[in-house]
């Protein structure tokens, strides 16, 4: 499990999603607020509209700040909730804007706007392992992101790659991002790989992760005990009978 430890100079805050922070050090406060802080003065219709874009989006309508009141620099250490890795970001290095799966951002320097985008093709957004909404952060500072695994970075120049809809962490403006179907149907239906592909074409930088939080989840489940208390020993034709011959 990684960590980002960020350094906050004095009156410095970072904004994280509720429930990121792991330790932060004496005269660190925090304080849960809707919205990300990017426009404090918007007003209230515009505090709504962000709560219900991060309803959509399936995470908390709240966000975390984390200030330094103190007078010398403070520490103060987030962490994601499943094994991966984190990314470190430049937006200023990426355009400005990059899109990421829904549950990718972990933590941002204040004035990133974590906002909500739309999938503009139906195929794309009924198919596409990211439903119709995806995460956008916009800003100039840095940003960090979280994925499942391994992290490799792509660098597409015109390029094309297709890829496993739940393998997508995140791409830069310039990238398209499209949906076709994976192979005949036998290779859909028996192949191991889904109904559909992702296929992210253009030019830009494009992130892809070894190990979704979904496929962990579904292996889990598969050798997880029933709810009856039966269950399958991985590798084993005496299953729970094995476990517990072998002290499990």
């Amino acid at each position: 499990m990684q960590m980002v430890e960020v350094e906050l100079d004095p009156q410095e805050t970072v904004i994280a999603e509720a429930g990121a922070m792991n330790w932060m050090e004496d005269s660190i406060v925090f304080e849960a607020k809707m919205g990300d802080g990017s426009a404090p003065n918007k007003g209230i219709f515009g505090k709504l509209m962000d709560v219900g874009k991060r309803a959509l989006t399936g995470e908390s309508i709240f966000m975390t700040h984390f200030t330094n009141q103190g007078n010398g620099k403070r520490k103060v250490t987030f962490a994601a909730p499943y094994p991966g890795k984190i990314i470190p970001l430049d937006l200023q290095s990426v355009g400005g804007e990059i899109t990421c799966q829904k549950d990718a951002f972990l933590c941002a320097a204040l004035g990133t706007k974590v906002t909500i985008a739309f999938n503009r093709k139906l195929g794309t957004g009924f198919f596409g392992g990211e439903g119709f909404i995806l995460q956008k952060l916009e800003g100039d500072g840095l940003a960090f992101l979280h994925a499942g695994g391994t992290v490799v970075k792509r660098e597409l120049n015109g390029e094309s790659i297709r890829v496993d809809t739940g393998c997508i962490v995140a791409f830069s403006n310039g990238i398209n991002y499209d949906i076709e179907r994976a192979g005949n149907l036998s290779s859909m239906f028996f192949g191991g790989e889904g109904l559909f592909l992702a296929t992210l074409q253009g030019t830009g930088t494009v992130y892809l992760q070894s190990l979704p939080f979904s496929r962990l989840a579904d292996r889990i489940l598969q050798h997880a005990p029933s709810a009856g208390g039966s269950s399958k020993g991985e590798g084993s034709v005496l299953g729970g009978l094995g476990r517990m011959i072998d002290g499990r």
